[in-house]
């Protein structure tokens, strides 16, 4: 029996409605149109069957299966079960509680606890079993950290594990206006980690795969990096750098979009996840809301109020990049929400991804690209190819063996200096063989200015041999990379260096 089509919920200055999901597009009688403006809020319950509206006042956290509702009362999480609000049938008691997150699934229940530091005490976050909170060794895991005013707890979909954002408000390196943010996993089995993110500056999101055995976080600053960790905490691949801040897992976890919104542009790439290939580059300006169809095929992204209170409208696309369907708001109206009708896993199956773009009858508005400003005294002259930022190609991390199964941890350590001994003499024989150059021309035959290294100063001689000498290094890590093998930290901050240095050499060789 073939899935019903998702209904897509609309809330804004025209009222509340429904609009049926691809391929019709049309509003839908199921829900009647509330034509008011009183509707502050909306919510589908877990398995889509029941539609829920109010005046935005909030209600207390339940359990998915919404037997067990729990909220925060004088540091103490209180419990009701079978939502008789009547008796409180647990009580979890910690000084100074300052968040809780339940799991999610069937029983049994989990709840993630946090309690912020102070007078010199570090700040922490303890996992628990309902109802198991008395005793000292009642905790399934603590993890400790000082650098923490507020935290964002993240449980999996198999509530095994919870990653924590752990953030300052200020940075008292200096380095960040926004405060400084790190990375913690906890596992209900007791392991804890910190994150290491190789790229300094703030974390912009981090999202579960729904498999539950990896997690991406998208980080640093401008351009960001985006990179895929396994459970144990190490990186699987690097998506390099790029203007993004935000990454969205498809709800079949095999398809991974990460993407550019807020003061960015609205860029997105669309990455098959299972072989780490890109298959679609849209761009979706103004966006200020993005969400998964539940069928796994579909993309909404919409510009609401009050975040943008111009242009406000939706699209409905294809991952592949085609849009489907585009409703834009009058100019005398506002959109304030959009939301798909959720279903149950399992519903819709996987299908097989796709890299040609489906067709559409909607056109795709490419956006115009702004010309970047050259100062006048420019204007006449040729175009060089330096960039702002130095751009980070994607990588896979996975270390590259003859079989599929994982590698101990010792045996992934002895690899990884193995592959560091094996770079090192690598680097080491390129220092002691003369660069390779082609044959000398005869002195009547006229030689290109940049390609001279003969300046006449031997210093600055010396330096531009030292220079090709580093970026042909480069040049090797980078074909290692190319080959799947998994370079150490300080190769990697070799090769970003790359740009800085083809920028010395230039500088050297036009006597700068």
């Amino acid at each position: 029996m073939a899935p019903s089509t998702p209904l897509l919920t609309v809330r804004g200055s025209e009222g509340l409605y429904m609009v049926n999901g691809p391929p019709h597009f049309t509003e839908s009688t199921v829900f009647p149109r509330e034509s008011g403006k009183n509707c502050k809020v909306c919510i589908f319950s877990k398995d889509g069957t029941l539609f829920a509206w109010g005046n935005g006042e909030k209600c207390p956290s339940w359990s998915e299966d919404e037997t067990l509702c729990a909220r925060n009362v004088n540091n103490e999480v209180h419990f009701f079960e079978n939502n008789n609000f009547n008796t409180i049938a647990n009580k979890l008691h910690l000084q100074k509680i300052n968040d809780f997150v339940l799991s999610p699934g069937p029983q049994p229940y989990k709840v993630a606890v946090y309690v912020p530091g102070s007078k010199g005490a570090p700040s922490f976050v303890r996992l628990y079993q309902y109802p198991n909170f008395a005793g000292p060794h009642a905790a399934l895991a603590n993890k400790s950290f000082f650098k923490a005013d507020k935290v964002t707890m993240l449980w999996n979909k198999k509530a095994t594990a919870v990653l924590v954002i752990a953030s300052t408000d200020v940075d008292k390196t200096g380095a960040s206006y926004y405060g400084e943010q790190t990375l913690h996993y906890i596992a209900t089995n007791g392991e804890s980690a910190v994150v290491q993110l190789p790229k300094n500056g703030p974390i912009y999101d981090v999202v579960w795969n729904s498999s539950s055995t990896e997690f991406c976080a998208v980080y640093g600053f401008m351009p960001a990096k985006a990179t895929i960790f396994n459970l144990k905490c190490d990186p699987v691949f690097d998506f390099g750098t790029g203007p993004r801040n935000a990454a969205y897992y498809s709800p079949h976890g095999h398809i991974l979009v990460l993407a550019g919104f807020g003061n960015l542009r609205g860029q997105m790439e669309v990455w098959d996840v299972k072989n780490y290939k890109l298959i679609s580059k849209p761009v979706a300006s103004d966006s200020t809301y993005f969400a998964w169809c539940p069928d796994g095929e579909h993309i909404l992204t919409a510009t609401c109020a009050p975040r943008l209170r111009v242009n406000n409208g939706y699209k409905i696309w294809h991952y592949t990049g085609s849009i489907l369907h585009k409703y834009d708001v009058p100019s005398n109206a506002e959109l304030w929400q959009v939301s798909w009708q959720p279903f149950l896993d399992g519903i819709f199956p996987a299908k097989t991804i796709t890299y040609q773009a489906v067709p559409s009858e909607v056109p795709n508005e490419e956006p115009k690209v702004a010309t970047a400003y050259r100062p006048p005294a420019l204007r006449n002259k040729p175009i060089t190819n330096s960039k702002l930022h130095e751009e980070e190609p994607p990588q896979n991390m996975k270390p590259q063996s003859g079989n599929d199964k994982p590698l101990s941890k010792t045996a992934l350590k002895n690899q990884r200096k193995h592959e560091a001994k094996k770079a090192a003499k690598q680097e080491a024989r390129s220092d002691k063989s003369p660069d390779l150059a082609p044959t000398p021309a005869p002195q009547s035959t006229p030689r290109n200015t940049v390609s001279q290294s003969i300046s006449g100063d031997p210093e600055i001689d010396k330096k531009i041999k030292n220079l090709k000498k580093k970026l042909k290094a480069i040049e090797q890590l980078k074909e290692q990379a190319a080959t799947g093998k998994q370079l150490e930290k300080n190769q990697l901050e070799k090769i970003q260096k790359e740009t800085a240095l083809l920028q010395e050499l230039e500088d050297l060789e036009l006597g700068i």
